[in-house]
C-alpha cells in the first residue's frame, strides 16, 4: 500500500475544495437571482389562481 506524504492529501483533497468555494462565491448572485424569479413566478401563479376562483 502506498502512504500518502502530506503534500499529496494537500494537493488532492484542497483542490476539490478550492474549486468548491469559487464556484459557489462564483454562482451565489445567479442563485438569488434565480430564486428571486421563483419567487415572483409562484406569486404570480397564486395570484392568477385567486383572480379565477
Amino acid at each position: 500500500m502506498v502512504e500518502m506524504t502530506f503534500v499529496e492529501i494537500v494537493a488532492n483533497v484542497g483542490f476539490p475544495i478550492a474549486v468548491t468555494i469559487y464556484l459557489l462565491t462564483r454562482f451565489e448572485g445567479e442563485i438569488e437571482k434565480l430564486e428571486k424569479a421563483i419567487n415572483n413566478l409562484s406569486r404570480k401563479i397564486s395570484n392568477n389562481q385567486e383572480d379565477r376562483g
